[in-house]
């Protein structure tokens, strides 16, 4: 069996917000590990992570731990970077033993192709802002000269005001599934000339299994609002599942 989730956004919200999402995940991947081969987190695992040489976030200890005993138990878990963690490093492999991908991959779960990505960066030509605000959060010289001039408390600080913020600017209005056209669009041109059984993408906040066809789609939630995962078994099924809070 093979689980996928996304945008958890640990430490989001009020503390009590934060811990009850928190224990919510940690029991997932408790149920998922009884029979998972592979966990897949496709990005935004972290609401704000910023991981300096020497230092990382303080908190999520239960994830944490829980993430390095199931890997221990020979669990393959695979971390795509979202746009609220992307300033991940070596920590997360080292000390949790995740597979850490900073761009889209082509994977082969359970004798099936899947193109995993997490989709912040998607189909935003014409959005200069947006297509600077990548370039410059993904720069590896700005990264680094932040690091080196900027002490972790109010990095810190920063980071968890820009992603409230985020947050909060695309929460104004309700969510429909207009929201995952762009990453549809994207899936159906890429799979014009490439063989693909499965699209799985996060980054939206709507869960949608899109099917057209050949074409599969699925789209994950954010844990916020609940729980929403996938599951590939072990006949070749590829489904969205969607629980409440």
């Amino acid at each position: 069996m093979h689980y996928f989730a996304s945008d958890i956004h640990l430490g989001a919200g009020s503390d009590a917000e934060a811990r009850a999402t928190e224990r919510r995940f940690v029991a997932w991947l408790d149920r998922a590990a009884a029979d998972a081969e592979t966990i897949v987190l496709a990005g935004d695992l972290f609401d704000f992570w910023f991981e300096y040489r020497r230092v990382v976030p303080k908190g999520f200890v239960r994830t944490l731990g829980k993430l390095a005993e199931l890997t221990d138990r020979g669990i393959r878990i695979l971390f795509f970077t979202g746009n609220h963690d992307m300033w991940i490093t070596d920590y997360l492999a080292r000390e949790c033993g995740l597979e850490i991908h900073t761009s889209p991959q082509l994977l082969t779960l359970g004798g099936r192709r899947i193109f995993v990505a997490h989709g912040d960066n998607m189909r935003i030509e014409g959005q200069w802002v947006l297509q600077a605000m990548n370039a410059m959060f993904r720069s590896r010289v700005l990264r680094s000269l932040f690091s080196w001039l900027v002490h972790p408390d109010l990095a810190v600080r920063f980071g968890r005001w820009w992603s409230s913020r985020s947050r909060k600017s695309h929460g104004r209005t309700p969510l429909g599934p207009e929201v995952t056209e762009p990453l549809i669009a994207y899936a159906r041109d890429y799979a014009a000339g490439h063989a693909v059984d499965h699209f799985l993408f996060g980054h939206m906040h709507f869960a949608r299994d899109y099917r057209d066809g050949d074409l599969h789609v699925l789209l994950l939630g954010s844990w916020e609002q609940g729980a929403s995962y996938a599951v590939l078994d072990d006949d070749g099924r590829f489904e969205l599942h969607r629980t409440a809070l």
